[in-house]
């Protein structure tokens, strides 16, 4: 029983902070393990100080928490491993490097995955675009011998931005949709403001870290930094085409995109209301990614000297990688989780709310705020966004902007109790030091970066 006397959420976050800290990184347990203790520890003074919060709830919603971020990311993780092990192994990721390095020259090999990153997160979540780039990123390196710091930081910048900024991608679509913005403006602010954000992160802060931080290459997606070298230095003809390489990646972002364009469109073209339910099941990114994972298995079992039982092995060696990643980003979710339940979003948004601060900085501020405390880019985001949204009608300028300074806060700072954080890690084969110097620094530069543009922007261009 709670015993629900006033309290500040803020001692709740710090206990949790001080539990993580301890657990992860001054006793070193697996990431999983003290994942899962800091939620039940958070749980237990939620249930001491929050009164709608059990002892029981301590447990059951720890459980929950992590339940629901399975269901979430559990299918996709495994498909994610299989494509993962299945592209690198079979060259075909090698293939696609090559193919930039080609057009760009092997110089701007960043560029190329920076660009396809920023492009490719527009129509779908982050988490999908990192799975699919991850394994280029790391074929880069196997190519070039270096630079793998930058590889990471400029797929992870370019995904990172547009997941906040530019619609259709569900988070700023959402928070549009609550505030009553016009889609066409968000979108081409969106593009504006993700640009520079994008570029800083990424291009610049990219090179910066990379020429005083070399991150080596190591085990991860069940594929070993020998097997890479090995592709790696394979005649290109050895390799399978451009076209039947990219083909996982192709498929799973046109099958999510499919259900995402009709999503958003089918109000402006009723016809597109006959295959929504089609386009529902395929673009789902649990089926996207299962068909993007068959398919670039398939590929896998032709350029291997695999038997059909020895290829199954190496399937199951994938989907066992993606299960401990899966369980530690699920784990992070419920971290944050049980922060959330402590109250702590509202309390920031109280305290905020009666400061005089400019709206757009103070939306930046709760969602900024929200986003440190409890993990979840999109949850800071909609929150923000309720709170906000009655406020818009008072801004001087466009409401899209409103959009922005929202995202921009909602991305900053990701730290172990996101389970983004987590996957960047454990995809990336990162330790936890190396995810704070590139994956965190980056979301946080993304979000500086885009609120201060956001507010030139309205100052210089208010369009109201």
């Amino acid at each position: 029983m709670a015993i629900g006397f006033a309290h500040s959420p803020l001692v709740t976050f710090l206990l949790g902070l001080v539990s993580v800290v301890l657990l992860l990184v001054v006793l070193d347990l697996p990431a999983f393990v003290g994942l899962i203790i800091s939620a039940f520890l958070v749980g237990v003074v939620n249930a001491v100080f929050v009164a709608e919060f059990t002892a029981a709830d301590a447990a059951s919603a720890t459980a929950e928490a992590f339940g629901d971020g399975m269901a979430g990311i559990g299918i996709p993780i495994l498909m994610a491993a299989i494509i993962g092990m299945s592209m690198l192994e079979s060259g075909a990721a090698q293939r696609i490097v090559r193919g930039f390095q080609n057009v760009l020259g092997e110089g701007n090999s960043d560029i190329a995955l920076w660009g396809s990153s920023s492009v490719l997160a527009i129509p779908v979540f982050f988490d999908s675009v990192f799975y699919l780039l991850a394994p280029l990123a790391r074929s880069m390196r196997a190519r070039v011998g270096k630079n793998y710091t930058l590889f990471i930081v400029v797929v992870g910048a370019g995904g990172a931005t547009t997941h906040v900024f530019v619609p259709p991608t569900p988070g700023p679509l959402a928070v549009a949709d609550r505030i009553g913005v016009d889609l066409g403006m968000t979108i081409l602010l969106g593009v504006v403001t993700a640009v520079p954000a994008a570029t800083t992160a990424g291009l610049v802060y990219g090179r910066w870290i990379n020429a005083r931080l070399d991150i080596p290459l190591r085990d991860a997606m069940a594929t070993t930094t020998e097997e890479l070298q090995e592709v790696a230095d394979r005649d290109t003809e050895s390799l399978p085409g451009v076209l039947e390489s990219a083909m996982p990646v192709i498929l799973a972002v046109v099958l999510v995109a499919s259900f995402t364009f009709v999503d958003t469109f089918q109000e402006v073209w009723p016809a597109l209301g006959g295959i929504r339910p089609v386009v529902a099941f395929i673009g789902d990114k649990n089926v996207a990614l299962t068909i993007a994972a068959l398919t670039a298995a398939w590929t896998f079992y032709r350029y291997s000297d695999l038997d059909a039982e020895a290829w199954t092995d190496e399937l199951t060696e994938a989907l066992k990688s993606g299960g401990n990643i899966a369980a530690i980003t699920a784990a992070g979710g419920a971290f944050g989780a049980m922060l959330g339940a402590s109250g702590i979003g509202d309390y920031i948004t109280g305290a905020l709310g009666d400061m005089g601060i400019p709206l757009l900085v103070s939306a930046w501020l709760i969602a900024a705020i929200v986003r440190v405390a409890q993990g979840s880019a999109t949850a800071a985001m909609l929150t923000t966004a309720g709170i906000m949204a009655p406020q818009a009608p008072e801004l001087a300028v466009h409401p899209a902007y409103l959009v922005m300074a929202i995202g921009a806060g909602g991305n900053i700072f990701s730290w172990y109790n996101d389970s983004g954080f987590w996957l960047v890690k454990e995809i990336g084969g990162l330790t936890q030091a190396e995810t704070l110097k590139t994956w965190t620094v980056l979301t946080t530069i993304i979000s500086i970066t885009g609120v201060v543009t956001t507010l030139i922007l309205s100052t210089v261009f208010p369009l109201a």
